[in-house]
C-alpha cells in the first residue's frame, strides 16, 4: 500500500502553524514564570511593610542576663497587611542571641544568608519556603533595637502563603493568553489566506492538465506561472515537447510504411495471380516474385532501422566503438555488390573511437555506401576514407554518380524523398536511407553533408562526408 505524501498547501501549513504554536508553548511557560515573579516583587513589599511594622513594636529591656527584646504586638494588628482571605501571615522575632520574642515558634529559623538588597535599601531578604506543609514566601529582616538597657540585630520573619500570587500570575496569564490566542487565529488566517492563494496556480494547472484530452501535447502558458513554478512548467513543455514529436514520428512511420509497402504488396499479388494463370513462365514468375520480396525485405528493414533511430535518442549509456573495425566489415559484406557493378573500390580508413552502438554505426555506414553503389555506374570510381583530428573522425565516401539535384537537395533527409524532374533515374530519390543516417548521425552529436563535385559546371560525383566526435578517453 502507497503512503499518501501531504499536500503543497497542508505542508505550509504544518510548517508555519506548527512552529507558531509550538512558539506559544514555550511563551506560555515562560510568562507564567514572569508573572509569578511580577507579582512575588509586588508582594515582596507587602511582606516588607509587614516586618519594618513589626520592627517598629519592639523594645529593649533589662533582664536579670542583661539586656533583652520584647513585643507588645497582637497578631489581630496583621490582618491590615493580608489581602484577603485567600491568604495567611505568619511572622516570627528573633531576638539578639536568636531567643523566640514572638511570633509563631514552628516557623523555621531564617536561612543563613547576607541580605540581597537588590532594590531594597533594608536589610532583608526573600525566598520560597513550606510552612505546616504549605508554600510559602518568606521574608527575613535584621531590624537593629536600641533602647536605655541597650542594643542589638534582632531578625524579623514574616512568611505569607502563596495562593494569592498564584491568582495574580494565572489573571495576568490569562489575559495575556486571550491576545495571543487572538494572535494565532488571525497568523492562522492569514497563513491560510496567503497558503490558499499562493497554490492557486498549481490548483490551476493540475485542472488544466486532468482536463486535456489524451492527444492534446501543447505547451503550458508560462506567462501567468509564478516564478517559482517556471523551471517545472518550462520542464513540463519540453517533456511534453519530446511526446508530441515521437508521437509524431510514430504516425510519420505508421503512414509511411502503409504507403510505401502497399505498392510491393500489390505488385506481389499482381506477380502471384499471374503465376497461377500461367501467364508467365514457372521459373520468370518465381524470379519476379523472388525480386519483389527481396525488395519488400529490404523497405520493411529501413523502416526497423528508421524507427530503432528514435530509440537511439533515447540511450546515453553507448559503449565506445571503433569506427574503422565497423567501415571495414560494411566494405567486405557489400564486396558482392561492388564487384557485381565492377567498381573502381578503395578503401582508407584510420582508427577512430567513437562512442556508438555498433548497430548504429553499422546502418549508418552500410546505408551510405549502398546509396554510393547505387548511384556509380559501372566501372566507376567509387573511395571510401576515414580520418580523424583532435576532435571528430570524418567519414567520406566519394561515389562518380549524377550528385544531387537543387530540388531533391530541399528534402534529402525526409523519408521518400523523390526528384519530380528526375523520376526514375539514378539519384532521382533518397527513399530511407538517407534519412536513417540523417537520424542516426543527429542522435550521436554529430552531422552531415552531402556536396556535388563539381569541375567547370560538371558534377563529377557526390562526396558524403559524416563528423562523429571521438570518444574521451
Amino acid at each position: 500500500m502507497k503512503s499518501r505524501s501531504l499536500s503543497l498547501r497542508r505542508t505550509l501549513l504544518l510548517g508555519i502553524l506548527l512552529p507558531v504554536f509550538g512558539f506559544v508553548l514555550i511563551n506560555t511557560v515562560v510568562l507564567y514564570r514572569q508573572a509569578l515573579a511580577a507579582a512575588d516583587t509586588a508582594y515582596d513589599r507587602t511582606l516588607l511593610a509587614t516586618a519594618k511594622s513589626l520592627g517598629e513594636q519592639l523594645e529593649v529591656v533589662s533582664g536579670g542576663a542583661g539586656a533583652r527584646v520584647t513585643s507588645s504586638l497582637a497578631y489581630s494588628a496583621l490582618e491590615a497587611f493580608e489581602a484577603d482571605n485567600r491568604s495567611r501571615i505568619f511572622y516570627r522575632v528573633s531576638g539578639f542571641a536568636g531567643e523566640m520574642v514572638s511570633g509563631f515558634e514552628d516557623l523555621p529559623p531564617a536561612r543563613q544568608r547576607l541580605p540581597d538588597q537588590k532594590i531594597y535599601a533594608a536589610l532583608v531578604h526573600f525566598y520560597d519556603d513550606q510552612y505546616r506543609g504549605v508554600p510559602v514566601r518568606m521574608a527575613v529582616l535584621l531590624q537593629p533595637v536600641a533602647g536605655v538597657a541597650g542594643q542589638g540585630m534582632t531578625t524579623i520573619q514574616v512568611a505569607e502563603t502563596l495562593e494569592l500570587r498564584q491568582t495574580l500570575a494565572r489573571q495576568i496569564l490569562i489575559d495575556t493568553l486571550w491576545r495571543q490566542a487572538a494572535l494565532v487565529i488571525v497568523i492562522a488566517g492569514v497563513v491560510v489566506f496567503v497558503v490558499q492563494r499562493a497554490t492557486r496556480p498549481v490548483r490551476a494547472l493540475s485542472h488544466a492538465l486532468s482536463a486535456r484530452s489524451e492527444n492534446d501535447l501543447s505547451p503550458l502558458p508560462t506567462n501567468s506561472a509564478p516564478r517559482e513554478l517556471l523551471p517545472l512548467v518550462e520542464a513540463t513543455n519540453q517533456h511534453m515537447q519530446r511526446l508530441s514529436q515521437l508521437l509524431e514520428h510514430q504516425k510519420r512511420f505508421v503512414r509511411d510504411t502503409s504507403h510505401q509497402l502497399r505498392t510491393p504488396l500489390a505488385v506481389l499479388k499482381t506477380q502471384v495471380q499471374s503465376a497461377r494463370r500461367g501467364d508467365v513462365e514457372p521459373q520468370l514468375a518465381l524470379e519476379e516474385i523472388g525480386h519483389t520480396v527481396e525488395r519488400a525485405t529490404e523497405l520493411a528493414n529501413q523502416m526497423l532501422a528508421l524507427a530503432k533511430v528514435e530509440q537511439l535518442r533515447q540511450e546515453t549509456d553507448a559503449p565506445v566503438v571503433d569506427w574503422a573495425d565497423v567501415v571495414r566489415a560494411v566494405g567486405l559484406d557489400l564486396a558482392p555488390l561492388i564487384a557485381e557493378h565492377a567498381l573502381d573500390f578503395s578503401l582508407d580508413v584510420v582508427s577512430a573511437r567513437v562512442r556508438a552502438h555498433e548497430w548504429a554505426l553499422r546502418e549508418l555506414s552500410r546505408n551510405l555506401l549502398h546509396n554510393a553503389i547505387k548511384n556509380t555506374p559501372e566501372g566507376s570510381r567509387l573511395a571510401v576514407m576515414l580520418v580523424r583530428d583532435a576532435h571528430a573522425a570524418a567519414l567520406t565516401i566519394s561515389d562518380s554518380g549524377p550528385g544531387i539535384s537543387a530540388a531533391l537537395r530541399e528534402r534529402l533527409f525526409q523519408p521518400f524523398a523523390t526528384d519530380p524532374q528526375r523520376a526514375g533515374a539514378p539519384g532521382s530519390g533518397s527513399g530511407l536511407g538517407l534519412a536513417i543516417c540523417h537520424g542516426v548521425t543527429l542522435s550521436l552529436g554529430g552531422s552531415i553533408d552531402l556536396i556535388n563535385r563539381e569541375t567547370h559546371g560538371q558534377v563529377l560525383g557526390l562526396d558524403a562526408t559524416v563528423r562523429l566526435p571521438l570518444a574521451s578517453t
